[in-house]
C-alpha cells in the first residue's frame, strides 16, 4: 500500500480543519448553504432523503486493517453501526449528523483517510482492478500509477469545478476487471514490441440517461507522458463541455456529439503542452518520481515463493465450492487471493455492521498481511494468502459471515441504496435485491445457473450500474408508485463478456410485485434452453431477447403501468 508522507498527512489534516471552519460558519449562519454545499461536497458531504451521507475515498480499492478499524469505530460511533461498499471502492455512511461532520473528518485524517474529491464536478476517487499487484494475468501494476493519478487530480486548480463529474479507471491486466469501457476515461496499461509501458486511452465512457462505451482515442501513450495527455482531454471537455444542461453535460455527450473534432482537439493541446514543457513547464513523470511511490507498493516481506497446498478430495462440499468461486490465482507460487463476499441474506449488498468490519480485519491481519482491497462489484478481498492458510481462512471467514461461495454467481449482485437512502432515487433497490437473495437461496441452483452479473439502480443515474449487468434492473416512478425495468444482454468487459456493451431494456416496466417473478422467468428459460456448458450470457446471445422477453412477460399481472423506457425522467446525478 502507499505510504503517506509527512506532507500527504498535514495535506488531509490541513484539508479537514479548513472544513471544520467552512461547517462552524455555517452553523453560525455567516457561511450561506449554497455558499457550504459545493465545499461539504467536495469533502464527500451529502444530504441524502433521510439523513447527510458521507462517502469516503479508499483509493484505487486499497485498505489496511487499522484502517478498516478506524471505519468500523466511525459507523459504531457516528453512524448507526455500519457501513456500505460502494461500486467505486469507496465506503458510504448514511446516518451521520452533519453537526458532527468536522469531527469524522478528524477522524479519518488521523488514520491517513478522507473524503476529499468523493464528490462534487471533479476528478473523481481513481480506481483499478481489485487484484492489481497479484493477479496472475497482470501486465504491469497498475497501482503506482493509479497513485501518481490520484496526486495528480487531489485538488487540481483548474479542474475543481468540470461540467459535471469526471471518473477514470486503470488496468493493468490481460482481462478488464476495472470496466474501464464504461468511465470518462479508461487506461489500459500495455507494453509495446519494445517491452516499454504506456497506456491505451479510452475516453466518453458511462451509464445514466445516455449509456455510452468508451472510444479509443489513443493506442499507446508513453507512461511518462500520461499526465499530459490526460490535462489535454479534461482541459478540452472543462472548456467545451456543456454547462447549460446537468443532462448533456457529461463527456460522453461532447464526445459524442464531436467525435473526431473532439479527438483533434485533445491532440492539438497535447502537443501544445508538450511544446510548452520544452521551456520548463513540466507534467512529465520523472522516472524517479515514479520510483519513488513504486516503492509503496512491493510485496510484503513475507510474501515468496512457497510450496503449493493441495485441496484434499475429501474436503466438504461447501468448501470446494468456496475454493472454486471465492479463491483467486496469485502471481506468487504458493499464495492466493481471497474474496471475502459482503452479500448475505439479510443485509443490503456491500451493507456491513461495524463488528464485521473488525472482523474483516482481524481476516486480514491473521492471513492477509494486514491488507485488504474494496472490489467494484462491493465486496472485500485479501491479495496475500498462504494457499496453506486456506482451511483456517475458511473455517474463520464462515465464522464472521463472509464465506458465501457466490462470487461472479447470480447471488453476487450489485445494488446501489435505492429509494431506502438516495435522495435521487426512483424507486428502492434493497427490497428487490432482498426478494431475490431470498428466492436464490438454494446454492445448489445458483452453482447450477453459473456466471452472471445482475445489477440494480434506483434511478438512471445507474449507481448500481444497471447497464452493464447481464441482468439490469433500473427503478421507475410513476404517479409515485415503484416499477423496474428489465434490461438483458449487458456486460462491463471482463472474460465472460470481454466486450463492454449496454443492456437491452425488454419491455414495458413491471410491477414491484412482478420484477422477482420475471427474473425467475429470465432464469428458468436460460435453464430450459441451454446447451451444455453454456453460460448465461453466450445463451442470451445466441437465442437473441425474443424467448425471454416472452417469458417475462408471462409474469404481468399489473394492466395500468408505464409505457417504455422514455418515461424514466433523470434526476442530476451527485
Amino acid at each position: 500500500m502507499y505510504r503517506y508522507t509527512d506532507f500527504d498527512r498535514q495535506f488531509v489534516r490541513a484539508r479537514a480543519a479548513q472544513y471544520r471552519d467552512q461547517l462552524e460558519r455555517n452553523l453560525a449562519g455567516t457561511l450561506g448553504d449554497d455558499e457550504f454545499r459545493p465545499l461539504r461536497l467536495q469533502n464527500g458531504w451529502y444530504i441524502q432523503r433521510h439523513a447527510p451521507m458521507l462517502r469516503v475515498a479508499v483509493p484505487y480499492g486499497a485498505i489496511s486493517s487499522a484502517q478498516l478499524r478506524n471505519l468500523a469505530a466511525i459507523a459504531r460511533e457516528f453512524d448507526r453501526g455500519y457501513a456500505h461498499f460502494t461500486t467505486r471502492q469507496n465506503v458510504q455512511y448514511n446516518w451521520i449528523p452533519l453537526v458532527k461532520s468536522a469531527d469524522v473528518m478528524d477522524r479519518l485524517a488521523a488514520a491517513d483517510q478522507h473524503g476529499i474529491q468523493t464528490s462534487g464536478n471533479c476528478i473523481r476517487n481513481i480506481t483499478t482492478d481489485a487484484l492489481a499487484g497479484v493477479a496472475a494475468d497482470e501486465v504491469v501494476d497498475p497501482r503506482p500509477y493509479a497513485e501518481v493519478l490520484r496526486q495528480w487530480s487531489t485538488l487540481h486548480p483548474e479542474f475543481a469545478f468540470l461540467p459535471r463529474k469526471f471518473k477514470i479507471a486503470i488496468s493493468g491486466a490481460r482481462e478488464d476487471r476495472a470496466a474501464i469501457a464504461w468511465h470518462d476515461i479508461g487506461l489500459e496499461l500495455r507494453r509495446n514490441d519494445a517491452g516499454e509501458v504506456g497506456f491505451r486511452v479510452l475516453v466518453g465512457g458511462g451509464m445514466g440517461r445516455t449509456p455510452i462505451v468508451a472510444s479509443e482515442i489513443a493506442a499507446f501513450v508513453p507512461w511518462q507522458q500520461i499526465l499530459v495527455y490526460l490535462e489535454a482531454i479534461v482541459r478540452v471537455y472543462n472548456r467545451f463541455g456543456r454547462r447549460d444542461n446537468a443532462y448533456k453535460a457529461r463527456i460522453k455527450i461532447l464526445v459524442k456529439a464531436e467525435g473526431p473534432k473532439f479527438f483533434d482537439a485533445v491532440n492539438a493541446e497535447f502537443r501544445k503542452i508538450l511544446e510548452r514543457d520544452q521551456d520548463g513547464a513540466s507534467q512529465i513523470i520523472p522516472p524517479a518520481e515514479l520510483e519513488r511511490i513504486a516503492a509503496s507498493f512491493v510485496r510484503p516481506a513475507e510474501v515468496t515463493p512457497r510450496a503449493e497446498a493441495a485441496a484434499s478430495p475429501d474436503a466438504p462440499l461447501a468448501y470446494r465450492r468456496w475454493l472454486e468461486r471465492n479463491v483467486h490465482a496469485h502471481q506468487v507460487p504458493g499464495w492466493r487471493a481471497v474474496s471475502l463476499s459482503v452479500k448475505r441474506a439479510g443485509q443490503a449488498p456491500g451493507d456491513a455492521t461495524d463488528a464485521q468490519l473488525e472482523a474483516a480485519a482481524d481476516l486480514a491481519d491473521r492471513f492477509s498481511c494486514g491488507e485488504l482491497r474494496v472490489t467494484h462489484d462491493q465486496n472485500l478481498l485479501l491479495p496475500w494468502v498462504k494457499s496453506d492458510d486456506l482451511p483456517a481462512l475458511y473455517e474463520a471467514a464462515r465464522a464472521a459471515g463472509y464465506a458465501t461461495p457466490n462470487i461472479g454467481l447470480v447471488t453476487d449482485m450489485i445494488a446501489c441504496p435505492g429509494g431506502d437512502f438516495c435522495a435521487l432515487a426512483n424507486a428502492r433497490s434493497i427490497p428487490v435485491a432482498a426478494e431475490l437473495t431470498e428466492r436464490l437461496a438454494d446454492l445448489d441452483e445458483v452453482f447450477d445457473l453459473g456466471d452472471i452479473d445482475l445489477h440494480i439502480s434506483g434511478c438512471i443515474n445507474s449507481c448500481g450500474h444497471h447497464h452493464s449487468g447481464h441482468i439490469g434492473i433500473l427503478g421507475v416512478d410513476k404517479d409515485g408508485t415503484e416499477w423496474y425495468q428489465l434490461t438483458l444482454g449487458g456486460s462491463d468487459g471482463s472474460d465472460h463478456a470481454p466486450v463492454a456493451v449496454p443492456g437491452k431494456v425488454i419491455g414495458p416496466s413491471f410491477a414491484a410485485s412482478e420484477i422477482a417473478d420475471a427474473v425467475e422467468a429470465v432464469l428458468d428459460t436460460y435453464r430450459a434452453q441451454r446447451l451444455a456448458g453454456e453460460k448465461f450470457i453466450d445463451a442470451l446471445r445466441r437465442l437473441g431477447l425474443e424467448p425471454f422477453r416472452q417469458a417475462a412477460n408471462a409474469c404481468r399481472t399489473t394492466t395500468a403501468r408505464p409505457g417504455d423506457a422514455a418515461e424514466a425522467l433523470e434526476a442530476v446525478a451527485a
